[in-house]
């Protein structure tokens, strides 16, 4: 009875925004079996600490999940990470969404870990830059020029991508 009461409110967030948690997990790692380890090892840390954790305990957990994202990205150093390669369908079939997700993670692949911690918080998670910079610990005009640069990086990635005639993302199933 003492361990249920330990960790009360654990199941609940992990039932109501672990799926949530899981996506920008995925996002920040490249892969879903790399979000899964990043976000375990994030919900151990949270468990620890568990009794000292006033307040906002999924923020506490984001933070956390960012943290040890960019913990691996310094560990990692300049290795580059590899994804699968993604093929355009021949014809539309519906999964246009599913294949420019797949290249949008490619292309955050390419980027500098805080490039990539920016865009994630900012776009895919939708905080203000007060948040984002809270989150990661710097200025807000950080995030912005971070933001700015990383945005900036992006489309040169997906003209390179075009002038290659690479993966044609423009919903036409080219």
């Amino acid at each position: 009875m003492r361990g249920k009461r330990r960790f009360e409110g654990l199941d609940t967030l992990v039932a109501e925004r672990g799926a949530a948690l899981l996506a920008t997990a995925i996002l920040l790692t490249g892969s879903r079996a790399a979000g899964e380890d990043l976000l375990q090892a994030a919900l151990e840390r949270l468990m620890r600490h568990w009794h000292r954790i006033d307040g906002d305990r999924e923020g506490y957990l984001r933070r956390t999940l960012y943290h040890l994202a960019v913990d691996q990205w310094r560990r990692r150093g300049r290795r580059p990470e590899v994804l699968a390669e993604v093929e355009p369908p021949g014809q539309p079939d519906g999964t246009d969404a599913l294949h420019l997700r797949q290249a949008l993670v490619q292309a955050l692949a390419t980027l500098p870990p805080r490039q990539r911690a920016v865009l994630v918080l900012r776009y895919w998670e939708q905080l203000t830059e007060a948040e984002s910079a809270a989150v990661l610990g710097c200025s807000v005009g950080t995030v912005k020029s971070t933001a700015s640069r990383g945005l900036s990086r992006l489309r040169e990635v997906t003209a390179a991508w075009a002038r290659d005639d690479a993966p044609a993302w423009n919903g036409a199933g080219t």
